[in-house]
């Protein structure tokens, strides 16, 4: 596939392109991290990024620039972001790796049908409402273990629990949407 200059350099595409770049970013500030402003900063990349998936979404729709390079670079971005978040968490947070691997296993069903699907010519348009709360609940849940590196371990094993209740949900979900869509292909 062929992209413009145009689609590359949109506003949406280069916000996206930001998002991956502050991967290392908050990776570096994450595992240095000592202070409570260490971990604030931190968690500010990550608020950073929030905000730039909602405005690359809100300015593709809005001003027309939705494009298939966008359509690709955003779930990656998203992706990228969340598993750079709970592999930095996992270097401070015992049994962390759980949720990474959990997190990787979704993912990676994800991944493998969405490529098996593309090449019989079905596409998933765009995250269902259920991938939506579970990303939503991804990032409140790890937003506050990353300000909060002293909360007790209820509160983290809680969060962990969360999350993982949501990605299983997630998961779940989508097991009828691929099999339909392998149905119909």
């Amino acid at each position: 596939m062929k992209y413009t200059k145009k689609e590359i350099f949109s506003i949406p595409n280069c916000l996206g392109y930001f998002r991956i770049l502050l991967i290392p970013i908050f990776i570096l500030l994450y595992v240095k991290a000592e202070t409570k402003s260490d971990y604030y900063v931190a968690a500010a990349v990550i608020l950073i990024s929030g905000i730039t998936d909602f405005l690359d979404g809100f300015i593709a729709r809005t001003f027309h620039q939705v494009t298939e390079l966008g359509k690709a670079l955003d779930p990656v971005a998203d992706k990228m972001t969340q598993g750079a978040i709970i592999i930095a968490l996992m270097f401070k947070i015992e049994k962390m790796w759980m949720l990474v691997v959990f997190f990787l296993c979704k993912e990676a069903f994800m991944g493998i049908n969405g490529f098996l699907l593309l090449k019989r010519g079905k596409k998933l348009d765009g995250a269902m409402w259920f991938g939506k709360v579970s990303t939503a609940t991804f990032y409140i849940c790890t937003f506050v273990l990353i300000c909060f590196p002293n909360l007790n371990r209820v509160a983290v094993v809680s969060l962990m629990g969360v999350t993982a209740f949501f990605l299983a949900l997630s998961f779940v979900l989508y097991i009828p949407v691929f099999y339909r869509m392998y149905k119909s292909a």
